[in-house]
């Protein structure tokens, strides 16, 4: 497949679905599921389930263009060894990293609240990336995974917008990576930094990179497809 045309701000962007990966980050039961972790620290979880749709829909455009696919996990091992003593301090005794929660300890890999949601669930064959961190590169094989597939162009979605999605946007720009979120796939408990995190990513000609959404996604690998 040729190179296709990406509606997007600040520009339009040129992209091969072969040399493209989607990355779906961080949509975690703990995260988007009422009465998991995100919700007990007060968060309305509706505002995450509204990229769920959308993801769903990026991810059957990549699946069907045959593209690279990985999902990513914010989570711990089980022993706390890969957690930084200060982020395992952080926020309210008892709603800590590794405390039990209502889906299993807390950001642990492996507990309940740690899988994805059933509506994104990854097909066998497609990665999933266990993160100790926000960004997606930090202390795993991601840059390894992408540069065995020749991959020079990120479209990134998930939760939430303004910390893993954003750290990971940032992560790859300095790696030289093209990264694109899609608006509406992405989302965040506080609609504001949402916004303003989109708009930093394609502020001053696309300081990090571009915006687009979910539908023009598709609907260029779909044109491409008809095409052929």
């Amino acid at each position: 497949m040729s190179e296709l045309q990406l509606v997007a701000e600040p520009a339009p962007l040129g992209f091969t679905p072969a040399r493209t990966a989607l990355i779906v980050i961080d949509m975690q039961r703990d995260f988007l599921e009422p009465g998991g972790f995100g919700e007990t620290l007060g968060n309305d979880v509706s505002l995450l389930q509204a990229a769920v749709g959308p993801c769903a829909r990026a991810l059957a455009a990549a699946r069907a263009a045959g593209m690279l696919v990985i999902h990513t996990r914010e989570g711990h091992r089980p022993d706390l060894s890969d957690a930084p003593p200060a982020k395992i301090a952080r926020g309210a005794p008892s709603k800590r990293i590794g405390d039990p929660g209502p889906m299993g300890r807390i950001l642990i890999r492996g507990e309940p609240g740690h899988d994805i949601v059933s509506a994104l669930a990854p097909l066998p064959g497609e990665v999933v990336l266990d993160k100790p961190g926000k960004g997606a590169f930090h202390q795993t094989d991601l840059a390894q995974i992408l540069a065995n597939a020749g991959s020079d162009t990120l479209i990134i979605c998930g939760v939430t917008t303004e910390v893993c999605v954003h750290t990971t946007i940032r992560e790859g720009n300095d790696r030289g990576y093209r990264c694109v979120a899609l608006a509406d796939a992405c989302a965040s408990y506080f609609p504001e930094f949402h916004r303003v995190g989109l708009e930093m990513i394609k502020a001053q000609g696309g300081i990090f990179g571009w915006v687009s959404d979910a539908t023009c996604f598709a609907d260029a690998l779909k044109r491409a497809a008809a095409a052929a």
